[in-house]
């Protein structure tokens, strides 16, 4: 009977613990959301207020197997993420919104040497495959990487603020300081009449 068998579903992947070569065998997507809470150097690096007010990040991931000629096939990654933050202005210093997208791949393989040594000849992110991969710190590194270096409204709210140097005021008639040498001046001119 098939009520009596037992349901076979397999639990989802962990994103915090995942097995990056079993998802790439299978094939499968993982996708999900991540509140800013969640991601505490993200959280640091924007205004307070934003994790109430904005949604969570939403992220999608695939792992495939890229066939290699004479080799054993390529572990790659691809990581997908949009973020809304608010960030302070660096013109006006009033805060702005942000959207923060990532579109990356990464190759995974074993060992730190060879990361590296693979790392320097190639342009993609190349990466030592971890026993168990935390998809979502890397997802904070990757955000973390997507915020501008100087933000800026590209027309801030409010006007700016009027330059505050202002040129020194001229000395009004009567309130005239004597230069702090003429007093060695006029004697120089007294002394020398004195000698002719």
């Amino acid at each position: 009977m098939a009520a009596d068998r037992p349901s076979r579903s397999a639990a989802p992947p962990d994103p915090r613990a995942l097995d990056l070569p079993a998802l790439a065998r299978t094939g499968a997507t993982l996708q999900g959301t991540l509140p800013l809470a969640q991601m505490p150097r993200l959280a640091g690096s924007v205004l307070a207020a934003a994790d109430a007010e904005l949604a969570p990040a939403v992220w999608t991931a695939a792992a495939l197997l890229r066939p290699v000629t004479g080799g054993a096939p390529e572990l790659w990654l691809h990581l997908q993420a949009r973020a809304d933050v608010r960030l302070e202005c660096q013109r006006c210093l009033q805060p702005m919104d942000q959207t923060l997208e990532v579109d990356r791949r990464f190759r995974f393989v074993r060992g730190e040497d060879e990361a590296a040594r693979l790392d320097e000849e190639s342009e993609d992110d190349v990466l030592a495959l971890p026993g168990r991969l935390d998809l979502l710190e890397l997802l904070e590194d990757e955000l973390i990487l997507a915020l501008p270096l100087v933000p800026r409204h590209e027309t801030c709210p409010q006007p700016l603020p009027a330059p505050t140097t202002a040129a020194p005021a001229a000395p009004e008639a009567g309130d005239e300081r004597p230069h702090p040498f003429a007093a060695l001046a006029a004697l120089k001119r007294g002394g020398g009449s004195g000698r002719s």
